[in-house]
């Protein structure tokens, strides 16, 4: 490892927890030591990253196994799954008893639950996406999306349509392709049933956050879902996208802490969870959030019955991780079919 060092002069009568202070009548002078490390590990082969594993204590007694696995997985995304299994997180040393086969079960497992999780966020953003079409393009015009008097911040509603423009210049779609060539003179966005169909997941829940708190159609939005209010929705939205995005991404659902933690109701109008104690920054409310909207969107959804079959076939799994509660499955919302 190679390590530079570089000084940053402060002049400052308030800058706390300095390294080094220097006092000079009327001023004070604080001296940092801040250090460059620069990344020089060489890539090594299989063979050699099992022999690595093994001499940090971890069992591999299907070498076959591994090797696969690495060659097709690779190391760094495995490394996700055995980071719970170490038992110094600096020397990267595991925990006696830590085997190879316990990181693949979580690396399978976690597999399958993105695969159920989007194929549930799917129906969310399907139908989020129409409401928005339909109730605004209604009440207002098709291209409302561009009318700058029904955001709230203009300049977020500027770098947002930005980005929906630049979908639309990205995107292979055709009936994309034949509205540009038959109203090619018209410099306005194709209306919102063309226009919404082709951006994210994430733009669509910027847009509606960012809509005028006033509208109606955005409260009744939120009280179509049974979201209480639209700052409940536009929450779980952005926080249902970041989920979407893992998922699409193939990274690690399991034992994640997620950065943007949703609103939770006190109070709902269908089958909810006791919100006390829930750790926002879990995937558990996030899966109570998309099973409470599903209820309506998606009656016969069976996602309590996947997330069950699930868990049976893999009993070793620690639901915990995933900041699911002792008793969960006896929650109101979880216990309804």
């Amino acid at each position: 490892m190679h390590i530079s060092l570089k000084c940053l002069y402060i002049c400052t009568n308030s800058t706390r927890h300095a390294s080094h202070q220097l006092s000079v009548p009327g001023r004070v002078f604080y001296f940092y030591a801040l250090f460059s490390m620069h990344y020089d590990k060489p890539a090594i082969h299989i063979s050699d990253q099992i022999r690595l594993l093994e001499s940090r204590g971890l069992s591999i007694l299907d070498k076959e196994l591994a090797i696969h696995f690495l060659k097709n997985v690779s190391y760094y995304r495995l490394a996700g799954y055995w980071w719970p299994l170490q038992e110094d997180k600096t020397e990267h040393t595991f925990k006696k008893g830590s085997q190879f086969e316990t990181v693949i079960q979580l690396y399978n497992f976690d597999r399958e639950l993105r695969l159920i999780v989007f194929n549930m966020i799917e129906r969310i953003e399907i139908a989020i996406r129409t409401y928005l079409i339909y109730d605004f393009s209604n009440h207002y015009d098709p291209w409302w999306f561009e009318d700058v008097t029904l955001f709230k911040n203009h300049t977020y509603w500027k770098k947002h349509l930005q980005s929906i423009k630049k979908d639309i210049s990205r995107s292979k779609e055709v009936f994309i392709a034949e509205h540009k060539k038959k109203y090619h003179q018209d410099d306005r966005c194709p209306p919102a049933w063309k226009t919404l169909e082709v951006v994210s997941l994430g733009i669509l829940s910027k847009l509606y956050a960012n809509l005028r708190n006033n509208l109606p159609e955005k409260k009744g939005m939120a009280e179509k879902l049974g979201a209480g209010n639209h700052t409940y929705l536009s929450s779980w939205l952005q926080s249902i996208s970041v989920v979407r995005n893992i998922c699409a991404h193939h990274s690690r659902l399991w034992n994640r802490n997620l950065p943007t933690p949703p609103k939770l109701l006190t109070r709902a109008p269908l089958p909810w969870i006791k919100a006390i104690g829930v750790d926002r920054h879990s995937f558990y409310p996030i899966a109570s959030i998309m099973l409470y909207l599903l209820q309506t969107i998606s009656p016969d959804n069976h996602f309590i019955q996947r997330i069950e079959d699930l868990l049976a076939k893999y009993p070793t799994i620690d639901t915990k991780a995933m900041g699911f509660p002792e008793a969960w499955q006896e929650e109101n919302l979880w216990s309804c079919r």
